[in-house]
């Protein structure tokens, strides 16, 4: 029995000898778990790797951004360690925060929720009481994090409206863009800014001596512009255009805009108030109307986009079909003329190769029965403008009634928008071959497209934002949203303007024809500022132009395709 308790007396106190030596060791070993110092690291090094593959891994812009908001981190970390009392507790605050920070920049790149995060490991920190003063200063790091976020999807909208393909930086100065497929995109060089639609086109721009000269390509013609007179403090200038072996003289004013100067149709004329309440004001009842379409090849070719209207309740449904109509007309016009050399704009190897021209060619597949048609919402959007156009003329049109022109006022300095960014002018029907780049990838738009404006001022570049709302097959898909240069909407509402005078002029000779009804008195009146004279220089002008663009192009494809650009 003494032995048994003997024994027993032993192995207590070499049990009590054990628990002596393991608990200075637990205590070491809760010390250093508690303290993650050693493994932040780690995480650090994770950290790019979990970012590069985030929800935006198809924008390169992200990788490089200010990804881990490591600036506010680690000055916080130091602050962290600056609070002695808590030394060990209050560097695993810090070193919380920063991997928090990691965390929200990967997430989302920079969403609050994730920088709350950041805020909750950093008050954490409190518990140690005097690192208080250090998570205070974490969570301003965290609400910096958000800002980072902000400038990482500042850089994402960038890199999603990057058109697909490389720049080239041109001998001489300028520079040039090729689509992955070869075909030059745009052309800045000596003054010259040339684009190139995806469907062939090619629209060319250029300023010398005060003279404006754009051509449109083939089928499409140009215009030569010149200051033409002052009045009331804007600048009023003089367009010609040149389309068909025929000259269209018209006015446009001036306005100045971000830096940049814009113009805006003018009428040149109008006609009676009572030819223009006719117009917009609903009729005693619906007309039918056969326009005679029937056996029209561009007709047939859009027959699954557009139908016109069964009837018309007033004229301004009438113009509303006269315009659209009249626009994929003059698409399908130009798209012969592309097709008959679809190489145009081509970097290609072997201009002889017929079959790679064909593969590569950017024409307009056929509209087939899949096409989606334009809505009846949109052709009311559109009829909504023409009303609100003829009213707004017929305003103008008593305005303009025994004023006289000065020559003397000077031109107005300060920035005025021009008509396109006008708030009741919200949807524009497309005229010309033009692209849209969305989401990093670039699609088509050509005339009969019609797109909805959906930012209010334009940017740095001068683009605004538009939705598609309508587009034929082989175009834009409905719903596609980006950038698109404010002179190219201009120049929409300008053809819109122009349209509806001439549908003004064909209603005029066909009222009271064809199951129309008869209208008020159709005679027209000078405006304010007259209809200048056609310039008869603007045909060998415009052919200049297009020589020195192609010779231009000559030289873009010799260097691109010597591997000159990046």
């Amino acid at each position: 029995m003494t032995r048994i308790l003997k024994g027993e007396t032993m192995l207590r106190n070499a049990l009590a000898m054990m628990l002596l030596m393991v608990v200075p060791v637990i205590a070491w070993g809760q010390k250093k778990t508690s303290a993650p110092a050693p493994k932040a690291p780690a995480q650090h090094a994770s950290a790019p790797a979990q970012h590069a593959p985030a929800a935006h891994s198809s924008t390169p812009s992200h990788s490089t951004a200010p990804t881990h908001s490591t600036t506010p981190s680690r000055p916080n970390t130091t602050a962290g360690r600056g609070a002695t009392p808590g030394h060990t507790n209050t560097t695993t605050a810090g070193r919380g925060a920063t991997a928090a920070n990691h965390g929200a920049s990967t997430a989302n790149h920079g969403t609050s929720t994730a920088n709350h995060g950041a805020t909750t490991a950093n008050h954490g920190a409190t518990s140690n009481r005097g690192a208080t003063a250090a998570g205070h200063s974490n969570t301003t790091a965290g609400r910096g994090n958000t800002n980072a976020g902000h400038t990482n999807a500042a850089s994402h909208t960038s890199a999603a409206h990057t058109p697909p393909g490389k720049s080239v930086s041109l001998k001489g100065g300028g520079t040039a863009h090729i689509r992955p497929n070869g075909q030059i995109r745009s052309v800045n060089k000596n003054g010259m800014n040339i684009q190139h639609g995806m469907h062939g086109g090619r629209t060319v721009v250029s300023t010398h001596n005060g003279v404006r000269v754009a051509s449109f390509g083939r089928g499409r013609g140009g215009y030569t512009q010149r200051a033409y007179i002052n009045r009331g403090g804007h600048a009023y200038y003089s367009r010609t255009y040149y389309r068909g072996g025929r000259y269209y003289s018209g006015v446009y004013r001036g306005y100045y805009y971000g830096g940049h100067p814009y113009y805006g149709y003018y009428p040149g004329y109008y006609y009676g108030p009572a030819y223009y309440g006719w117009a917009y004001n609903p009729w005693a009842s619906p007309v039918a109307y056969g326009w005679g379409w029937g056996g029209a090849p561009w007709y047939g070719y859009y027959g699954a986009y557009y139908q016109p209207y069964p009837v018309y309740p007033s004229a301004a449904f009438w113009l509303t079909d006269y315009l659209i109509a009249a626009s994929l007309q003059s698409a399908y016009a130009a798209q012969q003329a592309a097709a008959a050399d679809p190489s145009e704009g081509m970097l290609l190897p072997d201009a002889g190769n017929k079959w790679l021209l064909a593969s590569l060619s950017p024409i307009l597949p056929p509209a087939g029965s899949d096409a989606v048609a334009l809505s009846p919402d949109v052709k009311k959007a559109l009829a909504e403008e023409v009303k609100i156009t003829l009213a707004e003329e017929q305003t103008e049109a008593d305005k303009a009634k025994g004023a006289s022109p000065s020559a003397s006022a000077p031109p107005a300095t300060k920035d005025e928008a021009p008509p396109a960014l006008d708030a009741k002018f919200k949807t524009f029907v497309v005229s010309g071959d033009l692209s849209l780049v969305a989401d990093g990838d670039e699609c088509g738009l050509t005339d009969g497209d019609v797109v909805e404006r959906t930012s209010d001022t334009a940017d740095a570049d001068q683009n605004v934002n538009v939705k598609v709302v309508a587009a034929a097959k082989g175009d834009c898909a409905i719903g596609k949203e980006g950038p698109l240069a404010l002179d190219d909407l201009q120049e929409m509402y300008n053809h819109f303007r122009d349209g509806l005078k001439d549908g003004m002029g064909e209603l005029a000779k066909k009222q009271g024809t064809g199951g129309l009804p008869k209208s008020p008195d159709t005679k027209t009146t000078a405006g304010d500022v007259p209809p200048p004279e056609p310039d008869k220089t603007a045909e060998k002008t415009l052919k200049d132009q297009a020589a020195a663009a192609d010779q231009t192009e000559a030289e873009v494809k010799q260097e691109a395709g010597s591997g000159g650009g990046q």
